[in-house]
């Protein structure tokens, strides 16, 4: 159908593809271009890229009773000379139905036309073998839509728009949502991504959770059935699918749960609890805490002081009047603003307050007689009990022995007592504060000189300060679940949620689950039932479990290094898991791969030097090379160097390392980054520009110059083998009949792949 000179035609459809569209989709939308000649005229065939790059996209999402309609706009580059055509094709969701397309002719916005299944589906198969791309099989098993775009003028945008509705699926009670972005392979780069999502539900809209993005979530003030969720993601980050969860729900405490499991293996799982937003009152717990600030000299530099008095002041105004409380400043020794816990009412705030304004810093760091006086404080009864101490310094005057410090905080622990600790600066002893966090059921947290401690401190108490339900503790109902993280629930607060991950392993599919929870809201025992909750055999969804149970996992064993000191057995397990998911650690470090150089591999920070075995995990078999390794024993993790890929040397892996840092920059990039892998949400990629990548769930690396190499295989391993030949008619039609292989064949033209107990090996 003609239009004018400048839209030739345009073919749209909605291709089911007969690959089994079983998978979820995991490809952003795509133009492969190809170069038009004019009639009768000379052409000179130009150098084209596989795929036109996308300068941008913009989502626009809208959920209504679990039907989301969502709007794209795609805009893509032509930065060739050249006048171009193009095959559009964009995986839209299984049972997504497609309610208009449109294409932008400068500022004319022309909508297209629908043509023939039978083309549409000839335009794929003729260009996936033309291009020999393996890019391309992403879309393998997936419900594509097509269209064919001309003219794309030379060096110029041109901007698409889609819009397609769908019925989101609620497995357990949780609705999901997805938006195709990640591509799992370098067919094509992606700018700036924004999306906001609107979610409208009967009964209110519970743990909103996205895997794959940092999220920003506003609420109705007015009704708790409506949601929004927004995201970004700067150019040149890997893209990964934007995955969205959340539960509709009216009870007091609404919970989620995803599930993922390969046949014969463990199973993972990811639960989410969140409290509703109108309480009364009267139902808020009212809490015991103690307010610990050090005032030695050194708090008098940079402003520190001031700050922290202004958090403190924040955090005494916003207690309740069911509340108790009482500050302790400590420098050489330890001065107590009243001898016992006092009523946060009008009186108590306003002598908080006068206390507060009168500090001055002076003196040394008396850590220990600070700590016990303020552990005193607590009596035995059923209120929430916190500690809140906050230090710039290390303890120089009294008992400076962190061990013994150690010991006498749990001499007079008081059961049900939580202390979050904060360090100011980088001369603080992170061992002795992670110490004391971790074993009093609380967290620690560090205040770099570039971040505003009044903010950070402040933001805690706006937290804390409206707990509504203590003590949580989970009956799995039957569930053989274990290594849970967190390894203790914490308490659960106004608008804050709970996000528990973990392992399962029974071994039939579990229907019907009933779990409970139970806890302590304002001094009375509660629990609240969870029906009709599966723990499936087999589950192809939410393939970032396993990563994320995985980095959590490791995060926890580093802690348990740092504080408790190395013990071959957790050092063995972190190198086995940061090898088998691509996670960084101080076991494993990156090789920069440079041709024409010996096998040579350095330990940039002068530690050793030796030769590189050549059967190492993650290492290179066969080809040359200068391997340079980065020591990441700070944790630090910076982007990598060009070509990385984590490795980890037989001789090395037995050796001690060394000790952890106490104290410094370092040391506190190395807690905050054991935190952050403790308590993560998101499963980060680690980037696609080197030769590690993870794709559907597993981890690749770069092998023998050019062979993607499943983490899992072993070459003893002795497990049946099936090969085929790169773009061979065996190649299609074992796709075909696995549609899952299509994510991993995806990387090259040379493949090792574990899958359902066999070994699949791609050549060229």
């Amino acid at each position: 159908m003609r239009r004018t000179r400048h839209i030739v035609f345009v073919v749209l459809q909605l291709l089911l593809v007969a690959f089994a569209a079983s998978s979820p989709t995991r490809a952003q939308g795509v133009i492969v271009p190809r170069q038009r000649c004019p009639p009768n005229a000379e052409c000179v065939q130009r150098t084209l890229p596989r795929s036109l790059p996308i300068s941008s996209i913009k989502v626009d999402t809208k959920i209504a009773q679990q039907v989301a309609t969502t709007h794209v706009e795609q805009v893509f580059r032509n930065d060739t000379d050249v006048v171009l055509e193009g095959t559009y094709f964009f995986p839209v969701p299984e049972t997504a139905s497609v309610s208009e397309f449109a294409i932008w002719d400068g500022s004319r916005r022309l909508v297209g036309e629908v043509r023939s299944r039978e083309e549409a589906r000839r335009i794929y198969d003729e260009i996936v073998r033309r291009q020999r791309d393996p890019g391309l099989l992403e879309y393998a098993g997936k419900d594509l839509f097509q269209a064919s775009i001309f003219p794309i003028p030379p060096h110029s945008d041109k901007k698409l728009e889609l819009t397609y509705t769908q019925v989101l699926r609620a497995e357990s009670g949780t609705v999901s949502y997805r938006y195709p972005l990640g591509t799992g392979h370098n067919l094509v780069s992606i700018g700036q991504v924004s999306g906001t999502v609107e979610i409208e539900g009967k009964e209110p809209v519970r743990n909103i959770y996205s895997p794959s993005h940092a999220v920003d979530v506003s609420r109705s003030k007015t009704d708790e059935r409506r949601a929004r969720v927004s995201f970004e993601s700067a150019a040149g980050r890997e893209p990964q699918d934007f995955q969205l969860f959340y539960t509709l729900s009216d009870a007091d405490f609404g919970m989620s749960l995803v599930t993922n499991r390969e046949p014969g293996k463990d199973g993972y799982f990811l639960l989410t609890i969140s409290p509703k937003d109108n309480w009364a009152e009267s139902e808020y717990a009212s809490k015991d805490i103690v307010f610990v600030l050090d005032t030695s000299g050194s708090m008098a530099e940079e402003g520190k002081m001031e700050k922290a008095r202004a958090a403190l002041l924040f955090g005494i105004r916003s207690l309740r009047d069911g509340d108790r409380f009482n500050v302790i400043s400590f420098a050489g020794e330890e001065h107590l603003m009243e001898g016992g816990l006092i009523a946060a009412n009008a009186t108590g705030r306003a002598r908080g307050v006068e206390f507060v304004n009168g500090l001055r810093a002076n003196g040394g760091t008396n850590i220990n007689g600070a700590m016990l006086a303020a552990l005193r404080q607590f009596d035995h009864n059923d209120r929430p009990k916190m500690l809140v101490f906050l230090t710039d310094g290390l303890p120089t005057v009294g008992e400076t022995n962190p061990q013994r410090i150690i010991e006498n905080a749990r001499t007079q622990r008081r059961e049900g007592m939580r202390l979050f600790s904060f360090g100011v600066g980088y001369d603080v002893n992170t061992v002795l504060l992670d110490k004391l966090a971790s074993e009093n059921g609380g967290t620690s947290d560090y205040v770099e000189p570039k971040e505003d401690l009044e903010v950070k401190v402040s933001s805690f108490f706006s937290k804390v300060n409206y707990p509504v339900l203590t003590d949580l503790a989970i009956d799995w109902g039957g569930v053989d679940a274990d290594l849970l993280y967190p390894r203790e629930l914490p308490d659960l607060f106004r608008g804050a949620q709970v996000t528990l991950i973990g392992r399962y392993r029974n071994a039939s599919d579990l229907k019907n689950v009933r779990l409970k929870l139970s806890g302590k809201t304002n001094n009375q025992s509660r629990s609240f039932a969870y029906e009709n909750l599966r723990f499936p055999s087999n589950s192809d969804d939410n393939d970032f479990l396993p990563r994320l149970w995985a980095t959590r996992r490791v995060g926890w064993l580093m802690e348990q290094i740092r504080t408790n000191g190395e013990q071959k057995e957790l050092r063995d397990e972190i190198v086995d898991l940061g090898t088998r998911y691509g996670i960084v650690t101080p076991y494993t470090s990156y090789l920069a791969l440079e041709s024409n150089i010996d096998d040579a591999m350095q330990i940039t920070n002068g530690v050793r030097r030796s030769r590189a075995p050549r059967d190492t995990v993650g290492g290179i078999a066969g080809g040359g090379g200068n391997r340079q390794v980065s020591d990441l024993s700070t944790m630090a993790l910076p982007t990598p160097a060009p070509t990385p890929i984590p490795m980890i040397e037989k001789e090395a892996k037995n050796a001690p390392a060394s000790a952890p840092k106490v104290s410094g920059v370092g040391a506190v990039h190395e807690s905050v980054t054991v935190t952050r892998m403790k308590d993560a949400d998101r499963a980060e990629s680690e980037g696609r520009s080197g030769a590690v990548r993870n794709v559907a769930g597993k981890t690749f690396y770069l092998r023998e110059g050019d062979v993607w190499t499943d983490a899992e295989f072993k070459a003893d391993s002795k497990l049946t083998e099936t090969a085929v030949a790169f773009g061979s008619e065996a190649y299609f039609d074992l796709i075909k009949r696995e549609p899952k292989l299509a994510d991993y064949f995806s990387l090259g033209e040379r493949i090792v792949v574990v899958f359902k107990g066999r070994v699949y090996r791609v050549t060229k």
